[in-house]
């Protein structure tokens, strides 16, 4: 009997997380052109980026229920087709519409919805994959977000200066090149079985009946809240520190940030078979720790960016190890549990920046003072990651 490659799904999956940053991405690259070219007022327009995750999240919540119903290759098609079609949509649907702030936030809610299925549905895809080392498999997986997030950056800010900013719906049609020709590659690879044969998932009762379930969910909580605490407020902070341009902001902020997490995601795809996982998580939240006070208690702002790019090596593993260790620790979880992780892991990365925004305001616009207060997402870490290991290490002496 032939023995079924899933390489060309893994690829696939990469891709996937690709096209999650570009749809992610893409359009707040855009917002000054938008209000300029459409006269939109600014506020509106940043809004586009909390409607987005808004979207994402109900996505979240509802593919708890449709996604094994309607299977994962049809769920994988239907992400893709919504991304690029989102994409695609937001070239020409600004000027079809009468209001052109409604055709931006059509073109929004269209590619969210494929954007929230690729998060619930490509981590289990890779999980269930009968690769050798799942934990360095799902670490390298989540690296594609990233240099798919520096791809995005880079090649849209070299196309906009060859070819003008003027001509950005070449750009963003170009973009949905690549969820467009990843929906072709999903018709074709082979999908293992998220649950295994002859088992049945967990029923959502049994599954919020378990202690490990809500451990991993405040873990999930906390990865994003580490990650995006820093990671969306680092381009102002640098603009603000430095006195530089937003473009030069990005570069030297959210460029830089993106890097060093991608380097940290690599780094343990590579070598993680010979790395305990919940060990490198430890240090891995303590390094965060260490991040969040040299970037608020550094007198040096030179040194506070460093602190910057620490913190994104540091938060790497965190969302990626936490599917793997949840995936390992609840058996038959299912469509279910990843749906609801990743649900958690977007209520930190939107819960975690606004923290960071309220307290700055409150210590009167210092933002190093909102993110010393959150160094309370890096402790909580912490202590969810020790209760988990007691946790293991009790299970282990009682077998």
């Amino acid at each position: 009997m032939t023995q079924v490659s899933y390489k060309k799904t893994v690829y696939a999956c990469f891709v996937g997380y690709i096209t999650q940053a570009i749809v992610n991405n893409f359009a707040p690259l855009l917002f000054l052109t938008f209000q300029s070219q459409y006269g939109v007022p600014l506020s509106d327009i940043t809004f586009l980026i909390t409607f987005n995750f808004a979207v994402q999240l109900t996505v979240d919540l509802l593919a708890a229920k449709f996604v094994d119903k309607i299977g994962y290759r049809t769920s994988a098609l239907l992400a893709h087709i919504f991304a690029a079609a989102g994409l695609i949509s937001m070239a020409f649907l600004p000027e079809i519409c009468q209001n052109p702030f409604m055709g931006l936030m059509a073109s929004v809610v269209i590619y969210a919805i494929g954007g929230g299925l690729l998060e619930v549905i490509v981590s289990p895809i890779v999980e269930a994959c009968p690769t050798d080392n799942k934990e360095a498999a799902m670490s390298l997986l989540h690296s594609f977000y990233c240099w798919g997030h520096v791809g995005v950056v880079v090649i849209s800010t070299l196309f906009f200066a060859v070819a003008g900013i003027e001509n950005w719906k070449i750009m963003a049609c170009i973009w949905a090149l690549i969820p467009l020709c990843n929906t072709f590659a999903f018709m074709k690879v082979p999908l293992a079985p998220i649950v295994a044969e002859g088992e049945e998932g967990l029923s959502f009762k049994e599954l919020v009946g378990s202690g490990m379930f809500w451990l991993m969910m405040l873990l999930m909580m906390c990865a994003g809240a580490c990650e995006q605490a820093v990671s969306q407020w680092v381009s102002a902070f640098a603009e603000a520190g430095l006195s530089i341009s937003k473009t030069a902001g990005d570069l030297a902020g959210t460029m830089m940030f993106a890097i060093m997490m991608g380097l940290s995601r690599v780094f343990y795809g590579k070598y993680g078979e010979k790395i305990n996982l919940i060990r490198f998580m430890i240090f891995s939240g303590c390094l965060c720790l260490f991040s969040y006070l040299l970037i608020s208690l550094s007198p040096w702002l030179l040194l506070s960016l460093a602190g910057c790019a620490l913190c994104g090596l540091s938060v790497g593993i965190l969302w990626p190890g936490t599917f793997s260790l949840g995936a390992a620790n609840i058996k038959r979880g299912g469509t279910m549990m990843f749906a609801f992780f990743a649900l958690a892991g977007d209520v930190g990365c939107g819960g975690g920046p606004t923290f960071v925004g309220k307290m700055t305001a409150i210590f009167a616009d210092n933002m190093k003072m909102g993110i010393l207060v959150a160094c309370i997402f890096p402790v909580l870490l912490l202590i969810g990651l020790f209760g988990l290991k007691c946790k293991t290490v009790h299970k282990k002496e009682m077998e």
